[in-house]
Formats: structure tokens, sequence, C-alpha cells
């Protein structure tokens, strides 16, 4: 039985360490129940450049 318990981490380990490879901007949450991993939750967040108001504003002004 321990045998398979040390398969089940290593596949764990793998999926939490694919979850984070790619994530910019985020959070992984691990859901737990009985001491036991049931869920892995990836919340992913694109953050666009901000503009400044002026020149928002100028450029919206050039294009009429």
């Amino acid at each position: 039985m321990l045998k398979k318990a040390g398969v089940l981490d290593d596949l764990l380990m793998e999926r939490i360490t694919r979850a984070l490879e790619t994530l910019e901007y985020g959070s992984i949450h691990i859901v737990v129940h009985d001491s036991q991993v049931v869920q892995i939750e990836r919340t992913e967040k694109y953050r666009l450049p901000a503009e400044k108001a002026d020149a928002k504003y100028n450029q919206l002004r050039a294009s009429k």
C-alpha cells in the first residue's frame, strides 16, 4: 500500500507543478477532505496595460 501512496504523491505533485508552470497572475487552490487532496483549482487573471487618462483622452480627440 505504501507504493501506491508514493505514486499518488508523485501524481499530485506533478499536477500542482503543471498548474503553476504557466501561471503569471492568479492562484492555485488545493481542497483537502479527510487529509486527502480532492481538488485543485486554478484561477488565472489577465492583466492589461494601464493607460493614463490624459493619453486616452488625447487619443479620442485625435480620432474625431
